[in-house]
């Protein structure tokens, strides 16, 4: 029985075998020329170039079927055009050989690059059954020719003395034909099975990864979201013993209640982004909903403006005026540009400025967000997307970060099929763009 990705897989292999018979048909064209009018071999030109385009028109037609069965694909059909797409390649190939020379032309052995396609995308038997089709074909060739009932077409060119009469030539050429392509398939299926029975036992190894890394993740939340009760207990406490509620502290008692809120905060702080990582990778699936990105980013930048004010940065924002609604998780991009636009103000020194531009790229939009910060080091820049890591520098700004913004802004994206990247230099700023699909999903 064939897996979900073993099938695609085989579709996969289809349009690979579809985009070399594109090449084929060049080669062909291009050998039948150069053969026929430059060397002046003397060829049958106009069956050999009907074969080409054959070639050409049939390729076509599989292309427009595998659309056409596109999203009903079962494994019975795909074999069905796997087989029909090797046996007619085979015969094309047959005919080729007959009209360029028959048994003479050293072409024949291209059937063994057909053999080790064959190999590829069918099962050993079917395999066994294509080589025994062509060794088929290969004698109906030569018998046919021998016997006089088909034209043979020497090449004097390049064959000293006619050889479709050779019963010695004969014999060892066809010794060495059907050796060879039994030979090719048994050694490519087995290659191949191997292969396949490797990937399955990767993707199922891959398959227990994902479940105990779901397993850790669910610990992860449980005991985190555990520890968030806790600290809101805490606080819950601290905030009116430090407001006096409780009666009035000594300075000496009130630094330490400080002290203890402030850290507190801090620690809920981290517990929440953790908890938010946490979700999100274990999230399967996000709901998307239709918004006005102009709308979101101009509230964003509304929240942000009074944290700018204060340091006297400056705050732009540009749309395409072709950017209307786009879908996505609403919530998810709300909070990720706002990290970015907050971080850009957080290490922006004084006097700075922010420049938030979003462009239409046809099915996605690009959104970049420049400040004139203090930069990221060149070495850093690869790692900065990577849970708990902090560039060195930006420590020197803000000591107590978590390290986990931009990689939750990275999952956010990643989860809308979108991506994100930085570019920066140390001292004069960064810039961060984000790549997001209007539609929720990558158009092809």
């Amino acid at each position: 029985m064939m897996s979900v990705k073993e099938l695609e897989g085989l579709v996969e292999r289809l349009y690979w075998l579809i985009r070399l018979r594109c090449i084929a048909v060049i080669a062909v064209s291009l050998t039948i020329f150069l053969t026929g009018h430059v060397l002046d071999f003397s060829l049958a030109i106009l069956p050999l170039y009907s074969i080409a385009i054959t070639l050409g028109v049939y390729n076509l037609l599989f292309f427009i079927l595998l659309k056409l069965v596109k999203g009903r694909e079962t494994a019975s059909v795909i074999n069905r055009i796997a087989n029909a797409q090797i046996s007619l390649d085979l015969l094309s190939l047959a005919v080729l050989v007959h009209f360029s020379g028959g048994i003479e032309n050293p072409f024949l052995f291209f059937f063994i690059f057909h053999m080790i396609i064959a190999s590829i995308l069918l099962k050993r038997l079917a395999s066994f059954l294509q080589a025994t089709f062509a060794i088929t074909l290969f004698f109906a060739v030569v018998v046919l020719e021998y016997n006089g009932i088909l034209s043979h077409y020497c090449l004097k060119e390049f064959i000293v003395h006619d050889q479709r009469h050779n019963p010695i030539y004969i014999t060892g050429i066809s010794f060495v034909f059907v050796s060879t392509l039994y030979i090719a398939v048994y050694l490519a299926t087995s290659i191949t099975r191997r292969l396949r029975q490797r990937e399955r036992a990767l993707e199922a190894t891959n398959i227990q990864l994902e479940e105990k890394d779901d397993v850790k993740n669910e610990y992860v939340l449980r005991v985190t979201h555990g520890i968030k009760e806790h600290l809101s207990a805490i606080q819950g406490c601290l905030e009116p013993v430090a407001g006096g509620i409780t009666g009035e502290l000594n300075p000496r008692q009130f630094d330490l209640v400080q002290r203890a809120a402030h850290r507190t905060a801090k620690l809920m702080f981290f517990v929440k982004a953790l908890l938010q990582i946490t979700r999100i990778r274990l999230s399967r699936e996000i709901k998307m909903e239709y918004f006005l990105l102009k709308d979101l980013v101009s509230e964003l930048i509304g929240y942000a403006s009074s944290k700018a004010v204060d340091k006297n940065i400056s705050v732009s924002f540009t749309i395409e005026s072709s950017i209307d609604k786009i879908r996505a998780a609403k919530e998810y991009i709300q909070e990720t540009l706002t990290n970015l636009i907050v971080n850009s103000i957080k290490y922006t020194p004084r006097n700075g400025k922010i420049e938030i531009n979003i462009w239409d790229k046809g099915s996605l939009i690009l959104i970049e967000i420049k400040d004139t910060g203090i930069g990221i080091p060149k070495d850093e820049i690869p790692k900065i997307f990577d849970e708990f890591y902090r560039a060195s520098n930006a420590k020197e700004v803000e000591r107590d970060g978590t390290g986990l913004g931009l990689s939750i802004a990275k999952h956010v994206i990643e989860m809308h099929n979108g991506r994100i990247w930085a570019e920066s230099e140390l001292g004069k700023g960064s810039k961060f763009s984000v790549e997001l699909p209007k539609r929720g999903y990558r158009e092809e």
